[in-house]
């Protein structure tokens, strides 16, 4: 199972790196969006692997909560573009 976190965490550095070279402010957002599901996800498997139900109720939050807040500084960005 540790091989899967190591696996996850080397998937995580390609937004990372996405976000550090593009300029386009929506391909950022996306980045960090990939970011935030990738690592509340990573949070879950290591609730499991311990056995700490409550690490896993703050993975769930991130994973909802997130990417909603994520989408809604999307909008807000685009309103303020048009005018």
């Amino acid at each position: 199972m540790n091989w899967v976190l190591m696996a996850m965490f080397l998937a995580l550095l390609i937004p990372i790196y996405e976000a550090w070279q593009d300029e386009n402010i929506w391909q950022k957002m996306l980045a960090f969006a990939s970011i935030a599901t990738k690592s509340s996800i990573m949070i879950l498997i290591i609730s499991v692997l311990r056995d700490d139900w409550m690490i896993g109720v703050v993975g769930v939050l991130i994973l909802s909560v997130g990417n909603a807040a994520l989408m809604l500084l999307a909008h807000i960005l685009r309103r303020v573009n048009e005018l």
